[in-house]
């Protein structure tokens, strides 16, 4: 495991809604830990690092507390809905070598075909991986795709040794011509419709013209 995950969290016996806010004001983050049939264990954690660690979609940390270690997996993370601060996380304790349910990012890599746009219908699937071989996501090719293309769960090519849990016939990526396209080709196809209308007025016209 990279050096960059290991941190040192602070064993705190102090609780409430007041002890929290100090802990945030020092640049703390209040976190709990459960799992195993452990007894919960409340924490403390570093704010600067951590927040920077859970950019990353189902962080792994390598915990220091009291100078032993403890490999835990972020399950939850509380933010203040304007400030957008973390005030709290739930972290589960793993094994390496266990396996683990997740939820992981869908990224399209590639451009469809011309004129269509691939959308997601899911942004997330979930998997059931290794716990210290957790997928950063999962790619999807829609490089050429045509309209009308579906890809489900099932054809998505996935991270050797995780095994899919979202049902396979879940739709993932539709790809499609914009409707504003379909709109905009119709009243080009009306306006040329017109004018062809138009330009055979005129002709029948000027004939009748010559004949007279």
């Amino acid at each position: 495991m990279s050096e960059d995950n290991k941190v040192v969290a602070e064993l705190r016996e102090n609780f409430g809604k007041g002890f929290a806010r100090r802990l945030r004001a020092a640049g703390k983050i209040p976190a709990v830990i459960y799992g195993h049939g452990t007894e919960p264990q409340h924490v403390a954690l570093p704010g600067h690092q951590v927040a920077l660690l859970i950019r990353r979609a189902n962080a792994l940390i390598d915990l220091d507390i009291a100078g032993k270690g403890q490999l835990v997996l972020v399950k939850d993370v509380q933010k203040d809905p304007v400030r957008q601060i973390i005030e709290h996380m739930d972290l589960i304790v793993v094994k390496k070598g266990e396996k683990v349910q997740v939820d992981v990012p869908v990224v399209l890599v590639g451009e469809p075909f011309p004129g269509t746009v691939a959308m997601l219908d899911a942004t997330s699937v979930s998997l059931e991986v290794e716990a210290t071989h957790i997928p950063q996501n999962v790619e999807v090719d829609v490089e050429g795709a045509e309209d009308g293309i579906q890809i489900t769960a099932a054809d998505l090519t996935l991270p050797k040794g995780a095994t899919l849990v979202t049902e396979p016939e879940t739709l993932v990526v539709g790809v499609s011509v914009p409707l504003d396209t379909l709109v905009a080709d119709e009243e080009i196809a009306e306006a040329d419709a017109e004018v062809a209308e138009e330009q055979s007025e005129e002709a029948e016209a000027a004939e009748e013209g010559d004949d007279k």
